[in-house]
Formats: C-alpha cells, structure tokens, sequence
C-alpha cells in the first residue's frame, strides 16, 4: 500500500490527508502542536463559555471549490452561517457603508457611486463560480474560463489606490479599501486591487460565512472524515528532518518555505533551497480578543450587523497606515479588521456578553504593544466601547508565530502578497507544490491559491502527487 505523512494538521494540511487517504493511499498527519488545526482552532480565551476563533474566522473561498465540492463536509458536523451584512466599513460621524450579499442592495446604499459598484462586482458575482475554479488554482496554468478571468485579471491588476478612483464618495472608497486592505500592500503596488477584488466578489457570491461553533468545526469535519478513510492524527510530534519520518512514499509539509527547506536539509537542490529561502514574509497582525457586554455600540449603525468591521477611516488614512507598515514603522492610526462572528453564530456568545475578535496590521515583528492603538481605533467609530470590555487576550507578532510557526513575524497569511509572489509562490515552476525531492511536496498557505481555510493548497498539492504517482 501506498504510504503518505502530512507533517501539519493546518486545512491545507489535513485537506492534502484527505484527499490522498480517499485514493487508497494510507495517510499519517504529524502536529507538533496539542491540538489539531493550524489557522482553524477555537478556543474560550477570555472568559468562559467564549468562543474565540484564534487565527481564520470567516471563510469566503470555502463554500464552493473543487474540495468541498469533492468532500461533503456536512455530514461531519460543518455548519456554514451567515450575517445579515457581510462587512461593513464605519467612517467619523456615523457615516460607513455596508457590503450585502447583494450587489443590487450594496450598491442601492451607495448612492450616486452605486453604478460603479455594480460595474465591478455584477459581472464578475456572477461568473465567480467560474472564475475562482481558475484563480484557486496555480497561476501557470491553461485557463477553462480564459475570458472570464481575463476580465477579472482586468480588474485585478491596478493598484488599490487607482481602483479606487471609481468612486467618489468617502463611503464607497473606504468599503473597497477595507477589503484591499486584507492584501497587505501599500494601496500604489502594482495587483493590489487583487484581494480586494477576489474576495468583494466572493462576498456577493458565496457571502462571508463562519462555520457553527467556532472555525474548529473545520478542523474537526476534516478529521473526522479523513478517520472514515483510514487516516490518523498524531498531535504533540514535531518534525525537525525527513529521517525520522521512516520513508513513506509522499511527504506533503503544511509549513512555511523556510521551515520546509530545514527539515529537507540537503536533499533539496540547492537552486530550490534558494528560491524558498527568498521566499518574503509580510506585514504582522497583532491580535487581542475581547469580550465584550452588550456588543461594540458603532456609531453606524449598519455595521452592528456585519460580520467584519474594517475599521481605518476614510481610503487615504489606510493607504498612509498600510504604507507606514510596509516601511517598518508603526502607525499611530493602524487598520483594524473586527470580527463579530457572533452576529451569525450567536452560540459563541454567553448571555449578553459577546466575543469580539480583532487584528492591527503592523510591521513584521513587531515588538511594541500595539493594544492602546487598536482599542483607540474600535473607541473612535464606537465611543464608549473600552467601557464595555470585559476581558481581553493579548497575542503579539511574536506570540502569533510561537502559536503557529507558519505565521513568521507574525504574516498570518504565510508570504507577501507583491505582484512577483501572487504569481510565482513559493518559487517560479510549472508544479510549485514539488520541492525537488522525489515523492515530497509543499502544500501549505505559501503555495496556490495562498492563505484561507479553503484547503485548496493541499488538494491541488495532493492532485499533484497522485498525478506524479501514476506516472
């Protein structure tokens, strides 16, 4: 029989398991972590009965991918819900924008700039199916839908901050540059509209669900299905060199580039072992949960509704906060992304006080403190809300990375996003899940289609090993 180990039980890793065990391959996921999960685990971080989900919570690019379509995951527990509002983007004064499922009902909301909301996300909502079975695949393809995706490539490649030039209002620039913002690239690189338009779309598409229960459930379905097919889970082993792994046929590493090319040591070729050591980290995300009584009072009101909060002010102060971080520098005003996944799922809550989940994007590494300067930014556009908080947990860049080695610096989207690396992560190659080692393979967040708890990494890694295995 076929042997395979999947050294990381992160999505990407455990989707890779699943997708080699349902082929008769004989599949043993190593973690060196306790619990199972990588990016998807859920816990009670500030009082208990909360459910805070610690890294992925809201999951776009999941609902509808070659994967999922492969695995019904509902049958093992995976429950998707929705918020009434997708996301929502608060501006001084009361004033923000909210994103609907609907593009009709967003771009109603936006007034005058509406025509050219729907200019960009009607066509592309609608074809999204088709042009995500594209993108979630490796850039260096033969694409099924080439026209299709050449339109949204159109819309991809300008920078944020030309993008943006569609709209005129204050409410419409900062609802598309909160979405750009998920890239972390200055809003003048080239591409940087890509992110933003890739999952604005999604939002239209498929909505911005959380999984019943915390992002765990994931974690969880996966397991429990991989157990169906023969599989297991090995938690608390940490994996330092391909030597202790007893030769099975297929390695698949959900880790980063770095960490890959330790554990390969010196069976790797020197030109791979080069490219991933040149693999670029991005930005950090410092992260504090809180819990909250009675929810965070926004003064727009719309955006008690949404599910994400993008909280950065108008489109010029984020692009100078983005700026200020790609440089190094810690800005006084940095873009917080909220997250009210309790709005869908009000299991996670405990009578009136709620859990509330926030990141700051800073520099990579940073070591400062960054709380005072996310808590001000929640308190601008909700005054009154450090009044509410009950409990907080702090986790810093470096605490990001001590929680999950693949988030270096604390990049909790496993590289940066620049034009050179959408297109060529981890390295140039028509395979970029091969590693130059027969039989091993990369298959984390750092190869296509990148960072998401869509497992699409790992299926298209563990397509890519099959495929090899026949030949």
């Amino acid at each position: 029989m076929t042997t395979a180990v999947v050294v990381g039980s992160g999505p990407n890793g455990l989707a890779a398991a699943l997708t080699l065990a349902a082929e008769g391959v004989q599949v043993r996921v190593l973690e060196a972590a306790d619990t199972v999960g990588g990016g998807t685990r859920t816990n009670e971080l500030t009082v208990p009965g909360l459910l805070h989900d610690e890294c992925s919570g809201f999951h776009p690019l999941a609902v509808d991918t070659p994967f999922s379509r492969r695995f019904d995951l509902s049958g093992h527990g995976l429950e998707w819900l929705w918020p009434q509002a997708q996301y929502a983007h608060p501006l001084d004064g009361g004033r923000g924008a909210v994103a609907w499922r609907s593009v009709e009902d967003t771009a109603a909301g936006l007034g005058a700039d509406g025509r050219a909301w729907r200019s960009v996300f009607g066509y592309l909502s609608e074809q999204f199916g088709d042009i995500a079975e594209d993108f979630l695949r490796p850039m260096l393809h033969v694409p099924r839908h080439p026209f299709k995706l050449a339109r949204f490539g159109l819309l991809s490649l300008p920078p944020a901050a030309l993008t943006a030039r569609r709209w005129s209002s204050a409410e419409a620039r900062g609802l598309f540059g909160g979405v750009a913002a998920h890239a972390m690239r200055p809003f003048g690189s080239p591409v940087s509209s890509a992110i933003g338009v890739a999952l604005g779309t999604a939002a239209h598409r498929y909505g911005w669900p959380v999984a019943r229960g915390g992002s765990a459930s994931i974690a969880t379905a996966l397991t429990s299905l991989l157990a169906e097919h023969g599989g297991t889970v090995e938690t608390g082993v940490r994996v330092e060199s391909l030597a202790e792994l007893d030769s099975p046929d297929i390695v698949m590493l959900d880790v980063a580039p770095g960490a890959a090319v330790r554990i390969i040591g010196g069976a790797m070729p020197r030109r791979i072992a080069k490219a991933l050591t040149r693999y670029r980290h991005g930005p950090g995300a410092f992260k504090v949960e809180f819990a909250v009584e009675g929810a965070v009072p926004w003064q727009h009101e719309q955006s008690r509704l949404a599910g994400t909060v993008h909280v950065g002010g108008s489109f010029e102060e984020m692009a100078a906060a983005e700026s200020e971080v790609h440089r190094g520098r810690m800005p006084e005003r940095p873009f917080v992304l909220v997250g009210q996944q309790f709005v869908a799922d009000p299991s996670r809550a405990r009578g009136d006080t709620v859990p509330v989940y926030a990141y700051a994007h800073v520099p990579a590494g940073y070591t400062g403190d960054a709380t005072a300067a996310l808590e001000a930014q929640i308190e601008r556009f909700a005054p009154g809300f450090r009044d509410r908080v009950v409990a907080r947990h702090v986790r810093s860049t470096l605490e990001m990375e001590q929680h999950n080695p693949n988030y270096v610096g604390g990049d909790v989207v496993t590289g940066a996003n620049d034009a050179l690396q959408l297109v060529f992560r981890p390295r140039p190659a028509l395979d970029p899940y091969t590693l130059g080692v027969p039989g091993v393979y990369l298959c984390s967040a750092a190869t296509p289609p990148g960072a998401g708890a869509h497992g699409m990494a790992g299926y298209n890694a563990a397509r890519s090993a099959l495929a090899r295995l026949g030949a």
